[in-house]
């Protein structure tokens, strides 16, 4: 066959006892996820902003960021919830390319899935230990999940992932926030039925082991845009967009309605500026209606701490992101302000 065994991977177990989260931590993330539960089932008037690089590509920079993060929370708490981006898997169109810092802990040197594995957790570990926020990573490949589940308080399944059923039925067993994005074709049925498959009850094979879940009842959906079949981007953002998918949401058997919505991708066309005017449609929106403020329940913004983008080959700006381009951060802390001021 085609495959060469490099080495046995650690178990998940392994790993999460050689990198353990102290009480402390284990307390903070359970008042997280509380927290987020309660403005996803309604129960919290606030906001989320889930608010970060595109991919945490240097545990230095990416740390310094969501320090950043940590005194605007405190001055805006009573308004956002923020959850930092920590986003250690990137998905590639082709296949080619960097795939994150679980893949290859170093962009410039060829991947070890053992050494990213742990560069990942110490990340997120460290992220809890000197800001006291919980954040958020994408669910590329569901066998990572046992190596982060302690950690996370918010979950993405992407676009290109949202329609595999592997990972519609993983996310039924996650008892945290998971946002299920529309598919590159934008299909709002298509994200909903994953909506559907995530929040109810399944039997199947993970991780070696025959299991059984019970469903994640905070399961919600992500609008990011989608690729017409002449390869435009088409948004997904708009009033008219939002009042659609509230009147789809009551057409189904769900619950907690909610979404979130990602302000770049194809709602920018990755023209990252322009992720400050939709964030502050979106926030306008919900001041025109009711139903359109009872769905949307956040934003997600790509921001790192300098605006832009940079090849790895020219890997040398720091806080400088290495994949998709970012907000910068004054832009980044400006926004969340206006999120803040916005949120009435």
């Amino acid at each position: 066959m085609s495959f060469t065994y490099l080495k046995p991977m650690p178990s998940p177990e392994e790993i999460q006892q050689e990198y353990a989260m102290t009480p402390e931590m284990k307390a903070i993330k359970a008042d997280r996820d509380r927290q987020i539960s309660d403005i996803i089932c309604g129960k919290d008037n606030r906001v989320l902003a889930i608010i970060g690089p595109c991919s945490a590509d240097s545990e230095d920079s990416v740390i310094d960021y969501v320090s950043r993060l940590a005194p605007i929370q405190e001055e805006i708490k009573d308004r956002v919830l923020i959850i930092p981006r920590i986003y250690t898997n990137k998905p590639r169109t082709t296949g080619s390319g960097y795939k994150g810092i679980a893949s290859q802990p170093d962009p410039t040197k060829a991947p070890d899935m053992v050494e990213g594995l742990i560069a990942m957790r110490k990340m997120h570990l460290r992220a809890i230990a000197e800001t006291e926020l919980t954040c958020a990573d994408e669910m590329l490949y569901p066998e990572n999940w046992g190596y982060v589940e302690d950690l996370l308080s918010y979950v993405a399944i992407g676009a290109r992932s949202v329609e595999d059923q592997h990972h519609r039925l993983t996310v039924s067993g996650f008892d945290v926030a998971s946002g299920m994005k529309n598919p590159t074709s934008g299909d709002f049925s298509v994200m909903l039925n994953s909506v559907y498959a995530a929040q109810h009850p399944h039997h199947f094979t993970f991780s070696g082991y025959e299991v059984r879940t019970t469903g994640n009842p905070l399961a919600h959906t992500i609008l990011r845009g989608a690729v017409s079949k002449h390869g435009n981007c088409v948004q997904n953002y708009h009033y008219e967009d939002l009042v659609r998918l509230s009147d789809m949401y009551l057409s189904m058997e769900l619950v907690n309605p909610a979404t979130i919505v990602d302000a770049n991708h194809s709602n920018s066309n990755k023209q990252f500026k322009q992720q400050i005017r939709i964030v502050r449609e979106v926030m306008t929106s919900r001041l025109f209606s009711s139903d359109v403020k009872n769905l949307v329940k956040g934003v997600m913004i790509e921001s790192y701490i300098e605006e832009g983008c940079q090849k790895i080959s020219d890997h040398h700006v720091y806080g400088k992101s290495i994949t998709d381009p970012c907000l910068g951060w004054e832009d980044s802390k400006q926004l969340l302000y206006t999120i803040a001021e916005l949120n009435k």
